[in-house]
């Protein structure tokens, strides 16, 4: 068995590793997403603050993947990519939203 493809920033953890591999189909097409693809759905899933979110968002990726999607949906992107600073809609949305609370 082939080592499980991660991203750029995030590794993906154990729960996404298991829904992705349970289907040969998801996880083909989870490995012909580019390093930067993945991260965005590692970081997306992994930015939930619930279980239930979590759960939820892992379902999605599935779905996604499923449709063709190479990036989550509505997803601003990662904030954690060290090779590109975050736009101005991050900043504000994702940055500084966070501090605020």
């Amino acid at each position: 068995m082939n080592a499980f493809l991660h991203g750029t920033v995030h590794e993906a953890a154990e729960d996404l590793q298991t829904a992705i591999s349970s289907n040969p189909e998801t996880l083909a097409l989870w490995e012909k997403l580019t390093p930067l693809g993945r991260n965005e759905f590692i970081c997306w899933v992994d930015d939930a603050k619930q279980d239930k979110t979590r759960q939820k968002r892992i379902a999605r990726t599935l779905e996604e993947l499923l449709e063709g999607k190479k990036r989550p949906c509505c997803w601003a992107g990662c904030i954690h990519r060290t090779d590109k600073a975050p736009g101005k809609w991050q900043q504000a949305v994702l940055i500084d939203k966070k501090r605020a609370k």
